[in-house]
């Protein structure tokens, strides 16, 4: 939130009250009643001096708390409600965190133009560069989905969303992601994917009505697993990152919301998503800035000389896949914060089982930005990555009709477009 601003009483007053010296002389029994007098003067004005300081102090405490607020008050209320709207028969009204990000941001519009009713949370941080996550939110504006700015901890605003909307789903895909940066930041994993969790969940257990929750898990809970392809009944008590920790955490979480309050829960657990308005923080990402840019990229290579394979998934299908969920997730059963009977707990891989390896998607990419990259291959060091992804999605195909259709070369053309229009390329030169 910045540095706190000096409130108004701050300012107005010293910090310490002025001290009044009074000098205590021998005076005349005739002068006694008079300098009495005057004391008790002084010390009536002391005190309604001090009552009005207080007083004055709570009145701007709270006006400054009222003009500091990003949430609440009549016309934020109006705001929600009507981005909340369902316009199509049997629709849904969605709240979803992380609505300003890659996946959410998709999700969000895909919801909105099907008649449904969203909602947006996102805390619009800086693990990478906010303006992108503001021109999502521009996008979803002129759509009709308003995004509220807060963090999925705070148990207040939560709160009185749900009083103010009832709303029957949460996709939760707010989360710190990143496998390396949890090795620079690790508390962020730990505040977003466990704390914020935690916080939600219990938003959500206490509704009325329950909504039922549809939230991103991660591939990377496959962790150190060599059999392949990985299943979500596969065992995944190995993991190689923080991260990962953190969203088999999540899952251990949800279960126990799921068992004891009987809220509907699905995780999702998603396979190196990419497509138009991805993060910059990916490797196709990055590798696209810096070939433009005549950068080296670094390939890593894992050991003996094996190259990386991931299963790549393009956004669109991941999207479908969301929707798939949250129209299949039944129902939660509690309410009160009270579970009256069993609710649907599932785990579903949301991949595209065709694995690529990093050289094969370096040479698509450099097909559709006709320029050849500056390569420096390295091994791979012990930073939390693993060397390979595969999903099976046997089960997502049979309980949500999930069928990705977008090979890597046509999602990363369509990558492509979107990064040189977006970032004002012609032909690999900037535009004036």
């Amino acid at each position: 939130m910045g540095n706190k601003m000096p409130s108004l009483e701050e300012e107005l007053f010293p910090s310490t009250p002025g001290k009044f010296k009074i000098e205590r002389t021998h005076r005349q029994f005739n002068r006694c009643s008079s300098s009495s007098s005057t004391m008790f003067l002084w010390a009536l004005f002391l005190l309604a001096l001090t009552a009005s300081y207080f007083s004055f102090q709570s009145f701007v405490s709270s006006g400054s708390r009222y003009l500091t607020a990003s949430w609440g008050g009549i016309q934020w209320e109006k705001q929600v409600r009507t981005s909340a709207q369902i316009h199509r028969q049997g629709g849904m009204s969605v709240l979803v965190t992380g609505a300003a990000g890659f996946v959410g941001s998709h999700v969000s519009l895909a919801l909105k133009r099907r008649g449904d009713g969203v909602v947006g949370l996102d805390n619009f941080n800086d693990y990478y560069d906010p303006s992108l996550k503001k021109a999502r939110k521009a996008l979803l504006s002129t759509h009709g989905v308003f995004i509220v700015e807060a963090d999925v901890n705070d148990a207040k605003l939560l709160a009185k969303l749900f009083d103010v909307v009832a709303f029957t789903h949460v996709m939760h895909l707010a989360a710190q992601a990143g496998v390396r940066y949890a090795m620079e930041n690790p508390q962020s994993y730990v505040h977003s994917n466990i704390a914020g969790l935690v916080t939600l969940m219990e938003a959500c257990k206490s509704a009325n009505p329950q909504p039922a929750i549809v939230w991103a898990s991660s591939s990377s809970v496959y962790g150190l697993n060599e059999k392949v392809p990985f299943s979500e009944l596969d065992q995944t008590d190995q993991p190689a990152s923080l991260y990962a920790a953190t969203k088999k955490a999540g899952e251990e979480i949800t279960h126990t919301y799921n068992h004891i309050y009987g809220l509907s829960i699905t995780g999702l657990r998603f396979f190196t998503v990419y497509g138009p308005w991805g993060r910059p923080d990916m490797a196709y990402f990055s590798f696209t800035r810096n070939i433009l840019q005549g950068k080296h990229i670094t390939v890593y290579r894992g050991k003996n000389r094996v190259d990386l394979a991931r299963d790549f998934t393009y956004i669109d299908d991941i999207v479908k896949g969301c929707l798939g969920s949250l129209d299949t997730s039944g129902k939660s059963t509690g309410s009160g914060g009270k579970k009256r009977g069993p609710a649907p707990y599932r785990i579903f891989n949301l991949g595209n089982t065709s694995p690529v390896t990093v050289p094969t998607l370096v040479s698509i990419l450099e097909g559709h930005l006709k320029v050849k990259a500056k390569k420096n291959i390295v091994d791979m060091p012990g930073n939390g990555d693993v060397p390979f992804t595969h999903a099976n999605i046997s089960s997502a195909r049979m309980e949500l009709g999930y069928k990705p259709t977008t090979d890597l070369q046509t999602g990363l053309k369509k990558f492509v477009k979107w990064y040189l229009s977006y970032y004002g390329y012609n032909h690999g030169k900037p535009l004036n």
